[in-house]
């Protein structure tokens, strides 16, 4: 029966994304600022949350601006972690790739809201679509970025990939490691049960990218916040 709950759940969670992406979607024309259109993200993300029985812990928010420009990059074990983030940063901004801009409401949301849609292909077109996403960033609020590339299937850490350090490298925007702890275990692989957690957001402090020019120095910069995400980290099995 707890799979039933589950799937009654994550019903009630996708039939409510609906109304906040057309309002979402309505706000951008007329709310240049974005307020309204973020609202509705923080909004149906703590509902989620709330359905879901998970609760948030966010420690080191004295060292940012709340509403600075910023590159996040952070740990990533699992679908919660971004509206955890969404719940912690009030305009924070998502790199998206392109295909996901084709699902009703919600991908067209993100394509004609203030997220950052980008081109995963090869060549010229990739290339552009960087350029493109390093002017976004610069132009505000806070863009989130997963140091791995994609969700943890053990609880521990993967590589990381250059992708995020190359973009804070051609943005100059300040970079925060966020390290996320707690959320592995809320959907584990096989499982389809949504288990209730307290999710710790850790937020260091920002390190400037202005003077990242080589690939060394990307490497570097890869580097030191892996290290510090490591050191926070809490392996989950």
């Amino acid at each position: 029966m707890r799979w039933l709950f589950t799937i009654l759940r994550l019903l009630i969670i996708s039939l409510t994304c609906i109304p906040f992406s057309i309002l979402a979607l309505l706000s951008v024309p007329f709310d240049r600022s974005g307020r309204t259109y973020f609202w509705s993200g923080r909004t149906w993300t703590r509902f989620s949350l709330f359905m879901c029985n998970i609760t948030m812990d966010v420690k080191g928010l004295e060292k940012v601006d709340p509403y600075g420009n910023y590159i996040l990059v952070s740990n990533h074990a699992s679908m919660f972690d971004i509206p955890v983030m969404m719940n912690t940063f009030p305009h924070i901004r998502i790199m998206f790739k392109k295909e996901l801009s084709y699902v009703p409401f919600w991908g067209w949301a993100l394509r004609w809201g203030h997220h950052i849609m980008v081109d995963r292909g090869k060549g010229t077109e990739a290339m552009k679509s960087l350029d493109r996403a390093a002017n976004d960033v610069r132009s505000g609020g806070q863009v989130l970025l997963f140091a791995e590339g994609t969700r943890t299937r053990d609880g521990k850490l993967l590589p990381f990939k250059r992708g995020a350090f190359s973009l804070a490298a051609k943005s100059g925007v300040p970079l925060v490691p966020v390290t996320i702890n707690g959320s592995f275990k809320i959907l584990p692989k096989g499982s389809f049960d949504i288990r209730p957690a307290r999710i710790e957001i850790l937020i260091d402090t920002p390190i400037e990218t202005k003077n990242i020019i080589t690939r060394e120095a990307e490497i570097q910069l890869m580097n030191t916040v892996k290290e510090i995400i490591s050191k926070n980290y809490r392996e989950e099995n």
